[in-house]
């Protein structure tokens, strides 16, 4: 019987499809189409867990409310997985200017607010990238959404998920600013 945590080390590894690896998942009844899902429960259990543990010391109220914080430090963002679109864009002048719009899209969101935390994956079976967006419902976040050019492309394609995170997610890109080098 594996614990959790072998678990997730045997999930967050890249592991060929034939590996032995895999073969202890399949064991488990957790194929590699779970594994993914998986890892992404883990993840919110995790925070979730991290911030249950907070002591009532720290508690900063005014932080709190200004970062929209309920009771537990929480809040709830909308979670959207790009994926591999329909009509990908081939290399060359169009793709650049395509990907140059995507990106100043995603900081025009950070700028607004809206745009939280935003991070590739690696592509493996089509998953290129994510967004956590602090957006009241899935709607207003496909109405972002729409404005990326790899989403108007066909690039990529977008799913929509209620998250329920840390409320400490809104000062990532601020923070963010502070760690990146100038180029």
């Amino acid at each position: 019987m594996h614990t959790l945590q072998q678990l997730v080390i045997l999930a967050t590894r890249t592991v060929p499809r034939n590996s032995l690896r895999r073969s202890h998942l399949a064991k488990l009844g957790v194929t590699h189409h779970l594994v993914r899902p998986l890892l992404l429960c883990v993840w919110v259990a995790c925070t979730a867990t991290v911030c249950a543990q907070t002591s009532s010391t720290d508690y900063d109220s005014t932080l709190a409310k200004r970062l929209g914080a309920d009771a537990r430090g929480m809040k709830k963002y909308v979670f959207v997985l790009l994926k591999t679109g329909p009509t990908p864009v081939p290399k060359g002048p169009e793709r650049d200017e395509m990907f140059k719009g995507h990106f100043a899209n995603m900081n025009r969101l950070a700028e607004a607010g809206v745009l939280v935390h935003a991070g590739p994956f690696d592509g493996v079976e089509g998953w290129r990238g994510a967004f956590i967006l602090n957006v009241p419902d899935i709607e207003t976040a496909k109405t972002h959404v729409a404005t990326d050019p790899v989403i108007i492309n066909g690039e990529m394609i977008a799913e929509y998920h209620v998250h329920y995170g840390s409320a400490a997610l809104m000062i990532v890109n601020e923070t963010h600013k502070r760690l990146e080098k100038p180029h």
